[in-house]
């Protein structure tokens, strides 16, 4: 079995990420096993200067350092239960210290092999805006959907003021089900919770579409390829 790395960068997402990583072997297994994984997490308020700045590259070096002292606690390969934090991972620079999983590109497979067609984006104003989704999607033949500018504000703005923080309030549960319907009247088939902590305020049952859910999608790979069941990933940064 491979040892899994969790490079963390936001609380919510990497804890979720972990504890269905765990789970995922008694679920399997029956039993209380699991193969190794180490978390490794530098506050993500630290680099919300860079990120605020559009500095992705002064962004990706910290995420270097724990990609560094996770290979030194022993793991094979890592994954990051950060959307936005894969802009910064992207950008060029040296190979990180272990291969990674790429969460884009799970949540697009796994969209694809549900035969999506169109697929709602929701996640922190940075992800939205940016192309990993609209190309992952698009490499598989799917339409990525964005909620409107007014929507899209309120998702991110209850992610960085709640979610992120440990609060889940219904009122805001509610909001975003009525974005998610919007997206449902635009013709999606699904709706991808693309930030980590989305799925803390989120499930399937109160949902209007069906979701994707980075983050335990994520997990389930990482367990796949942990136990051999999925090839070990080659990517090590940088674009795609």
């Amino acid at each position: 079995m491979k040892h899994l790395g969790v490079l963390a960068h936001s609380t919510g997402g990497a804890a979720l990420c972990f504890l269905t990583f765990c789970e995922e072997g008694f679920h399997r297994t029956g039993r209380n096993e699991h193969p190794d994984v180490t978390l490794d997490y530098i506050a993500f308020g630290y680099s919300m200067p860079a990120w605020d700045a559009g500095d992705h590259a002064t962004v990706r070096a910290t995420l270097a350092t724990s990609a560094q002292r996770l290979a030194r606690a022993g793991a094979d390969f890592f994954v990051c239960p950060d959307n936005t934090a894969h802009m910064a991972l992207e950008v060029p620079g040296p190979d990180l210290a272990l291969p990674g999983l790429h969460i884009a590109e799970v949540v697009a497979d796994q969209a694809a092999a549900e035969g999506r067609t169109r697929v709602g984006v929701l996640g922190t104003r940075y992800t939205m805006d940016g192309p990993l989704y609209p190309r992952a999607f698009a490499a598989r033949g799917i339409a990525a959907e964005l909620p409107d500018a007014d929507d899209r504000a309120l998702v991110n703005e209850v992610i960085f003021k709640e979610l992120v923080n440990g609060v889940i309030s219904d009122a805001s549960r509610q909001e975003y089900l009525r974005v998610i319907d919007r997206l449902a009247d635009r013709g999606c088939d699904a709706v991808a919770l693309v930030c980590t902590e989305i799925p803390l305020l989120i499930t399937p049952d109160v949902s209007s579409l069906p979701t994707l859910d980075s983050t335990r999608l994520l997990a389930r790979a990482a367990y796949d390829v942990a136990v051999g069941k999925r090839a070990m990933p080659d990517w090590r940064g940088g674009p795609r």
